[in-house]
């Protein structure tokens, strides 16, 4: 005999709780406190609850779901993104809706939203590199949406979270600074991308600032091959570079790459810092030194503040996450240290034996 689906009812019944109780998680979580939240999530997994999706579309419901416009998912920091807003998304009982639209254009983007409109979604996370007038217009003209932005220049009068680049990448240039580099090449990613466009201001000002002023530039993809063939380009444009900034890991895996094949590598080679920390990061040769970003974090308070305004259509969010440097084996230092007291007095000796 077929066993009997659980309905709304048994859940209630099962968390001591009312039905409307039970409603209130299924569909508008951030109404529940966390602890009558955790009874119900209980209750369906010890009654093998399943929502029936279709009979809430038939409704006329809104489905509890987010929606996600993000970047490709082949390169780390958008898949690592994306994970994570998934991950924080079902703790809350929310489905993730997830498009990689074709180009960022007005008109692909808007049909992106009316689809989104048309599956009752109401929240939407925007993590697609975007200009201020575009990102501007989407959000003014879907202003039925709570529409949270990830990647996008600071100036823009939108919702966003962000990481801070500043701080990190003038943690790059601090760090390679103090160990005596004077000689930089910069390896953004693509002039499209907002991040990439952020990081190299930031390098050069921070490069400004202590009087660099003849850094070499060379656009990437933030392809590792990008950041093999780049690296030919900045050494023969400036032989005597012994730093390389890099704008993601997987370029300055290729840099690496590069370097060794050049036999620019160990004590007397080239310095080589990445950003994002990606987990493969620490196994490369030699071991990355990279800007850390928290993308878990970010998966979190993109789909908390995205849930805030959706419950507070007036609300406007502007948030700054730390980065953080995370010093390993491709840096070194170019300055010589003066030989010690002991050692002069030795070679004195040596001398006079002589």
């Amino acid at each position: 005999m077929k066993k009997r689906q659980a309905t709304l009812g048994d859940v209630a019944h099962e968390a001591g709780v009312s039905q409307q109780t039970v409603s209130r998680v299924l569909n508008n979580p951030t109404l529940v406190s966390r602890r009558t939240h955790d009874k119900v999530m209980q209750a369906m997994n010890t009654l093998h609850y399943v929502p029936n999706r279709s009979a809430q579309l038939l409704a006329g419901k809104a489905i509890p779901a987010l929606g996600l416009i993000t970047s490709s998912l082949t390169f780390h920091a958008p898949s690592q993104i994306t994970a994570a807003i998934k991950s924080q998304a079902e703790e809350r009982q929310l489905q993730v809706a997830i498009t990689m639209p074709k180009a960022v254009e007005y008109g692909i983007l808007q049909a992106v939203f009316n689809e989104f409109r048309a599956q009752h979604i109401r929240g939407v996370i925007i993590n697609i590199p975007m200009e201020s007038a575009l990102a501007e217009r989407l959000a003014r003209e879907n202003d039925d949406l709570a529409c949270l932005f990830l990647d996008v220049p600071p100036e823009t009068e939108v919702s966003c979270v962000r990481f801070d680049h500043r701080a990190g990448a003038s943690a790059c240039v601090n760090h390679l600074w103090e160990l005596g580099h004077r000689q930089f090449g910069l390896l953004p990613g693509p002039a499209s991308s907002i991040s990439a466009r952020l990081r190299l201001g930031c390098w050069r000002d921070s490069l400004h600032r202590v009087g660099v002023t003849n850094a070499i530039t060379a656009w990437g993809d933030w392809s590792a091959n990008s950041g093999w063939a780049r690296t030919f380009e900045l050494i023969h444009a400036n032989p005597r570079i012994s730093a390389i900034i890099v704008g993601n890991d997987q370029m300055a895996l290729g840099v690496l790459s590069a370097l060794a094949q050049l036999k620019r590598t160990g004590a007397q080679g080239i310095s080589v810092t990445g950003y994002d920390d990606t987990a493969d990061s620490l196994y490369f040769q030699p071991a990355l030194t990279t800007v850390a970003q928290d993308f878990n974090l970010l998966g979190q308070r993109a789909v908390e503040r995205v849930l805030e305004m959706m419950n507070q259509p007036q609300k406007r969010v502007m948030e700054l996450l730390p980065t953080q440097l995370i010093v390993r084996q491709s840096t070194f230092s170019t300055i010589q240290e003066e030989p010690t007291a002991e050692l002069i007095a030795q070679l004195k000796t040596l001398i006079n034996q002589l």
